[in-house]
């Protein structure tokens, strides 16, 4: 178990942890949550030794090997699958040692142990991880220098998830992926068997994946059991009784206040007055836990405009001459709320650019209402802020006729006060940037509001907040989240972009998730990882097959490789013993090489039986793939 006793910790001056206590049971998978800037991720810096505790410890098995998401993933030569597989040190060891090894005792140890982690299944187990996250067999087969820093902080997180942890500490690892890599990330952690630590906003994430909830909050640690409802229930009810327990205290003190007031005067009643004076110097307050405030956003309302907002006709959009989409036949209403559906890289932000007018059809039309006003919030434009402006800049440079207690109240409606609003941009939290380009977004109060992971930074009170705003508003919404919570609540219509089509999604998202998890092999153990890949049999090519089978074959050239050399060495040690001179001299030289040719011949028994298993599994894998 993790225990974290009396735990304090002074970050710049402010603490962080003042004597926080919790013990965080073996295997337990829990969601750390607080308000953004509590210190969780500070949290992970401790446990990690990467910072020390002003006060308290930290203990943990010593034995535990504890892994987390690098910055990034190297932009390297190799492939995904090989930079992945690195990431198991003590794999990568074991096998670079057995390339050299002759001790026959140590060959046999080196197999069992290569044996037990699932050493030879790794290949497949990667490949699975990879394809979960949303990485193909040809993208897996790329080097990672091909790929964004994005997606190369998939690959990170692949290769934390590959290695196995026995303590795993993720931190927001939903912000760098998309609707269907979460929906893939909550069923893998969900059954992951050792202990796991995850920071998220993400409520579905930690109502689907965690048993357990680590609340950090006025500097201190509490740990409750379940999931993350449960755990908002169960503090609710807290705070509702402390409030209970805390009013009947105040008019008992009142009531014995009122006593000592009337009586303290007169004789009779003096030491009465007295007696209860001193009960309510010793009568310690309860203390409440206050709700820290939730700034809201505001969204003005958009001139009623006739239907439609938007339609495409037979229209497609791209980049050069190669379109990304194309037969677009689409309509968008004043009162839609329209989800786009569908992995990175399928084109829901050139459909997004297209709506706003940001591109223009290669063919077909996009007409748009003469009056249309679109509202435009996308994540890579938080570098498109100026690091030296403040809020109140920013919105004066887009609306330079505003009075400022105008531009002041806009900024306020957005959840920035008065003193962050005169903060230079680049000294903003990611929330408060994320806050000032919303308020940017609605400044001229659009009939169309397009959204692109818009929650990336906000902490779950501002995402509930901004939830409640869209509900809220009069004008139409296109979402683009990763956040499922976020869409079941603000979305009546979903549109699956896939394939270079675009069309309504006749399910929920229940119903989107089950399908997600069809389409992307389940990483639940390493059999299955092996075996995901011939659930699509009749629809793979030459070519796939071939790439499933590659790290089978391996497994078996290596096997046999192995048992080769172990023949080798039995073979020689033989000879040895059947020359009579060895029987001429001392007896310890032939008692030496009787035990040697005893160590090989148990190293070759294993090593036959991986060879055995090795071979059995591809010759199973290649009956399934040509069924």
């Amino acid at each position: 178990m993790l225990v974290l006793r009396q735990l304090s910790y002074i970050m710049a001056g402010r603490p962080l942890f003042e004597e926080a206590d919790a013990t965080i049971p073996a295997g337990a998978r829990v969601g750390v949550v607080g308000r953004n800037g509590a210190g969780k991720s500070t949290l992970f810096r401790l446990i990690r030794g990467e910072l020390t505790p002003d006060g308290g410890e930290i203990e943990a098995p010593k034995s535990w090997r504890v892994g987390g998401v690098a910055q990034e993933a190297p932009a390297r030569d190799d492939s995904l699958v090989d930079i992945v597989l690195e990431y198991d040190q003590e794999r990568a060891a074991l096998l670079a040692e057995a390339e050299t090894a002759s001790d026959p005792t140590r060959i046999a140890d080196i197999q069992t142990r290569l044996a037990d982690i699932g050493a030879h299944s790794a290949e497949a187990r990667a490949a699975s991880i990879l394809a979960g996250l949303g990485f193909d067999a040809a993208a897996q087969a790329r080097p990672s220098s091909s790929f964004s820093g994005g997606w190369r902080m998939r690959v990170a997180l692949a290769g934390a998830l590959f290695a196995a942890p026995d303590l795993l500490l993720l931190d927001e690892p939903t912000n760098y992926l998309d609707l269907e890599g979460t929906v893939w990330l909550e069923g893998f952690l969900a059954r992951y068997p050792r202990t796991v630590l995850l920071i998220s906003h993400d409520r579905g994430l930690l109502n689907a994946s965690v048993n357990g909830i680590l609340h950090l909050s006025n500097r201190k640690l509490a740990y409750y059991s379940g999931a993350f409802e449960q755990f908002a229930a169960e503090r609710r009810a807290r705070m509702a009784q402390e409030a209970a327990q805390a009013k009947r205290q105040t008019a008992e003190r009142e009531r014995i206040q009122s006593f000592v007031d009337r009586f303290r005067a007169k004789a009779t009643k003096a030491r009465q007055a007295q007696s209860r004076l001193k009960l309510l110097e010793k009568m310690e307050p309860i203390s409440v836990t206050a709700e820290e405030h939730v700034a809201g956003f505001s969204f003005p309302s958009p001139a009623q405009l006739a239907p439609p907002l938007v339609r495409l006709d037979m229209a497609a959009v791209g980049y050069g001459e190669s379109p990304v989409l194309s037969g677009l036949n689409l309509r968008i209403d004043a009162d839609d709320r329209i989800a786009l559906l569908g992995a990175n890289g399928q084109g829901k932000s050139t459909l997004a650019k297209l709506i706003a007018g940001r591109m223009q059809p290669m063919v077909g039309a996009a007409e748009r209402h003469s009056k249309l006003k679109v509202g435009f919030f996308a994540q890579h434009q938080l570098d498109d802020l100026v690091a030296d402006e403040t809020p109140v800049q920013h919105l004066q440079a887009r609306l330079p006729d505003l009075p400022p207690a105008q531009i002041r109240s806009r900024l306020a409606a957005a959840g920035l006060g008065p003193e962050t609003a005169e903060t230079d941009a680049q000294s903003l939290s990611g929330g408060q940037k994320a806050r000032l380009l919303m308020a940017l977004a609605v400044l001229e109060a659009p009939n169309l509001l397009i959204l692109d992971e818009p929650t990336n930074h906000l902490d779950m009170e501002s995402r509930d907040a901004l939830c409640h705003a869209l509900l809220d508003y009069d004008g139409a919404v296109i979402l683009i989240s990763h956040d499922p919570h976020l869409v079941e609540r603000v979305a009546d219509q979903l549109w699956l972009v896939a394939g270079g089509k675009v069309a309504p999604f006749e399910g929920d998202m229940a119903a989107y998730k089950a399908r997600i998890l069809s389409e992307r092999s389940s990483p639940s153990d390493s059999a299955k990882a092996v075996d995901a890949p011939a659930v699509k049999t009749k629809r793979r090519s030459a070519a796939d097959i071939r790439q499933v089978l590659k790290p089978l074959r391996a497994d078996v050239a290596k096997a046999e490789e192995r048992v080769m050399k172990l023949e080798e060495m039995r073979e020689e040690v033989e000879k040895r013993l059947a020359d009579p001179a060895l029987y001429d001299g001392p007896s310890d030289k032939m008692e030496k090489l009787a035990q040697k040719r005893g160590e090989i011949l148990e190293g070759l028994a294993r090593a036959e039986e991986i060879w055995e298993k090795a071979a059995a599994k591809l010759e199973e894998t290649e009956a399934e793939l040509n069924a």
